[in-house]
Formats: C-alpha cells, structure tokens, sequence
C-alpha cells in the first residue's frame, strides 16, 4: 500500500498537499471519520485520488466522499471538475464502467401491517416479474431504429412506449435524459449488447429492495418528499447494463495514445484521457449520454412493471397505491454544469464516480416540488443494511461541486467476500434477521454480503456531519431480489 501524506482538516475532512504526488496540480480533499479513515488506508484509493489531482485543467481540488474505495483510474467516490476552455479533460475512468449506476425510490401508500406476514410472495412475485443475473434479458426487444430513440431520450422513450407516467420524468434526475446524447458515437458492439437488455436488473450490487421508513430525522424534508415512519417504499438500484460497459471499454481501448497525442503525462494509464472539447472528447461524451440515457429508461421500465406487480398482489389501483417516484438520482456520470470558482461562475466538466449529485435549496435543476429544501440524495444498503434519504446543502455547492457520497462503499473485493463466506448460507442469515431474499445465484450473495462494505450508518453520519447532505429519512430491508 502506498504512503500518502495526509492532513486532518476536520473531524470530517482531510488533505492531501498539492506535491504529495508529482504533477498534482491542485490538493486532493476527501471526507471521512476517524473510524472510517482506518479502512481507508486498507487500499491504494487515496493514491488514485492524489494522481487524478494531476489532470490537466482540474479546479479548486481532486474530491472523494465517505465512500471511498479503490476502482479503476479514479477512487470510487471520486470527483473531479476540469475546465474545458483551460485544456480540461474528459476521463472514462472518472464516469465508471456501469454508466449511470443509479437508484430510485419510490413511496406507496401501504404500511408494515399490509405487508409483514406477506413479504415472501411479494418478493416472489418481483423475482419472477423482473429480469436479473449475469446477461439477463427482458422482455423488450429494440429494432436498432427503437435501439437508437431509447438512447436520445432516454426515460421519455419508456413514457412514450406505456412505461410510467408523464410525472415520473419531473423526478428523474436531468427529467431522465442529457440531451447532448448522440446515438451514432456507440460502437456496434455496444448496440448489439444493449438491444435485448433494456429493462433488467443486471448482476453484482444491483438489486430491488421492498422496505420499510424506520426513523425520520427532518420531518418537515420527509413531508415535502411523501415520506413518514411506517411507510413501505421500494428501492431500485440498476445502470445501463451492458452498454454502458461497452461505452467505457470501446473508448478506454481506443484511447490508449490520445494523451500522447495532447501532450498529456498521466500516472496511471488507468486516467486515460482526452482535452474535453477535442473530437475524442465529444465523441466520449456523446456515447457516455447515450448510456445514461440508456440507464435510466431502464430504470423507468423496472418501475413501471413493480407497480404491476404491486397493483396485481394487493388487488389495488394505482391511485390506491399511491406508488409514487420520490426521486432517481446517477451514481456514475460525467456532467458539463456551471460552478463558481474563485468568485466567478464557469462551465465544468463535473466527473462523479460512485458519487451523487447534490444540488441546494432553490437550485432551478431541483424539481419545483422539492427546491424548498434541496435535491433528495438517496443512499442505498446492500440487502442486510439500512438506506438513507438525505437532501442536498449549499456548503456541498461550495465544497464539492453539489456532491456527496453514494453507499457504503466496499471493504472486501467480490473474490475476498466469496472466501469469507465459504461455508456460510448468507440467504438463511438475512431471513435470521427478517429479511427474505432471492437471487439468481448464490454466489451474488456471498459477494454482497453485508460484511463486504463499510458501515452505511458511519458513510451517511459522515456526509451529515461534515454538511455535505442532510439527513431525512432511514429505510430498513425487509425483502430483496438481487442479480
């Protein structure tokens, strides 16, 4: 593990010094606790976080949230804002291979009594309703013409199709679609793999969980959002699927001498990168959008079809339901958004890996409904852990490009995790603890145990303490399905 120098700033906060790295153009800045600071230092995260400190037209710092872990290039957590009319650059190690990773939470009208002796149908009835696993597919099939209006707009492309309702986009992060999508910069590759998987949950992390609000912490937030204790919501956590992964390794191969061709030095070929406004850049940009597009009318088709699910098992109306979007937010994404910087507002290119936007009270990008109290920040558990909603602040504007943390973060890689449950039935432990699970494989719960990640209550108590997010609500599991 590598030696970083490093500064506690805050109880919250720490540094480390523009120089620590040769080539760091600006300070890298990251938040956590004592207790999460010791796991930290478990990989080589906070090295990945000082190199991406020496990208060209990076400002103000390199960033990572409480989440922090070791990924591909950059931290996951990992932000970064470059300025492309400083020679800012765009790096697909800064978005993730699973563009637009994301999650959405909706409310419903049912209570823990309409659901605790009948939670093992319910996910039952989701496991056989919603596609998932390694390569699944549903049951959407794209001609490439349909392939190619799914990725220029996005969830308005399932709306359109009968997959939800008009309001659903109002609480969908950038109303489910970045504009600047062009679905001729995919590969072909990427459309071959993306045509049949539209409306899956896909494998690993990704699951949909049926839980339960345990605990408010800001009443007046919850009552803005539609949240109270002892209400049922559901949680859908998926991204672009194989498409999205294309994108990223389509460009990630075909860059391997750009920054070469820019005059750009990396200290990690794992940042391969290219100057924003350069062809390559736009070009990365473009199917990036594509993906996120992708991602989330996929995300839009899960609900629309758990609503279904939800409709037909309690024999109620939708309007009797009231399954209402709270709000869907990406976890990977690269965004070209204006920031102040030195008392000036410029247009950057905000890279946010593993990370979530979080935007202030009276931001016009919050939705009408919402900007009195600021963008809802939903942070998901894995299957034995608690979720959280929380809402975006203006010190999260002034400190980290409106960001804050996206999980819990991973402690033990999938291969570590699969060791340390040898011999153990993970599905009999969660239902120990009232939690009933289905997944596609066993394996998928030996890697998501819950073990394999940080303590989701210390990420989110982190984000809180330091003023990134603000805490409203806490979700606890009470039925999953997973890949």
């Amino acid at each position: 593990m590598a030696k970083i120098k490093v500064e506690k700033l805050s109880n919250y906060k720490w540094r480390i010094p523009k120089g620590t790295v040769p080539g760091m153009k600006v300070d890298g800045i990251f938040y956590a606790s004592e207790r999460l600071y010791k796991d930290i230092q478990n990989d080589n995260s906070l090295l990945q976080l000082a190199n991406v400190a020496t990208l060209p037209g990076i400002v103000k710092y390199s960033l990572a949230m409480p989440d922090i872990h070791w990924g591909y290039g950059f931290p996951i957590g990992g932000v970064a804002a470059t300025n492309p009319e400083d020679g800012g650059i765009i790096s697909p190690g800064g978005v993730g291979y699973d563009v637009n990773c994301g999650v959405r939470l909706l409310r419903t009208n049912l209570t823990f009594n309409d659901v605790r002796d009948r939670i093992r149908d319910l996910v039952n009835a989701l496991f056989e309703r919603i596609p998932t696993g390694v390569g699944s597919t549903g049951s959407i099939r794209l001609s490439e013409a349909e392939m190619r209006n799914v990725l220029k707009k996005g969830a308005r492309w399932a709306i359109d199709n009968g997959y939800g309702r008009p309001e659903d986009l109002l609480y969908t992060e950038e109303n489910g679609c970045l504009e600047f999508a062009d679905p001729s910069a995919p590969s072909r590759r990427a459309y071959q793999r993306g045509r049949n998987q539209l409306g899956t949950l896909g494998s690993g992390n990704h699951f949909l969980e049926v839980q339960l609000v345990e605990k408010i912490y800001d009443r007046h937030a919850a009552e803005v959002l539609g949240l109270e204790e002892g209400m049922i919501t559901v949680m859908i956590h998926t991204g672009s699927r194989g498409f999205g992964h294309q994108v990223c390794d389509d460009t990630i191969k075909a860059w391997s001498r750009v920054p070469q061709k820019y005059g750009i030095s990396i200290p990690d070929r794992q940042l391969v990168c290219a100057p924003v406004n350069s062809p390559e850049g736009q070009r990365y940009l473009a199917a990036m959008a594509c993906a996120a597009n992708y991602a989330w009318a996929n995300r839009q088709c899960l609900m629309h079809w758990t609503r279904q699910v939800f409709q037909r098992f309690f024999g109620m109306s939708d309007s009797q339901l009231g399954m209402d979007l709270v709000y869907d937010v990406a976890h990977n994404i690269a965004k070209i958004e204006e920031h102040e910087v030195n008392g000036k507002k410029i247009t950057l290119c905000v890279h946010r890996k593993g990370a979530t936007r979080a935007f202030p009270p009276g931001h016009p990008d919050v939705p009408e409904r919402y900007r009195s109290i600021g963008q809802p920040v939903i942070i998901p558990g894995d299957m034995g852990t608690h979720s959280y909603v929380l809402v975006g602040t203006e010190l999260a504007m002034e400190e980290a490009f409106g960001t804050t943390c996206h999980g819990a973060g991973r402690v033990l890689s999938r291969r570590q995790a699969i060791r340390t449950a040898r011999g153990r039935n993970i599905q009999r432990e969660l239902e120990e603890q009232d939690i009933y699970v289905r997944s596609a494989g066993r394996e998928t719960l030996a890697e998501e145990m819950p073990e394999a990640y940080k303590d989701v209550d210390e990420v989110v108590s982190t984000a809180h303490g330091a003023g990134i997010s603000k805490r409203v609500a806490r979700m606890r599991p009470l039925g999953v399905i997973k890949g």
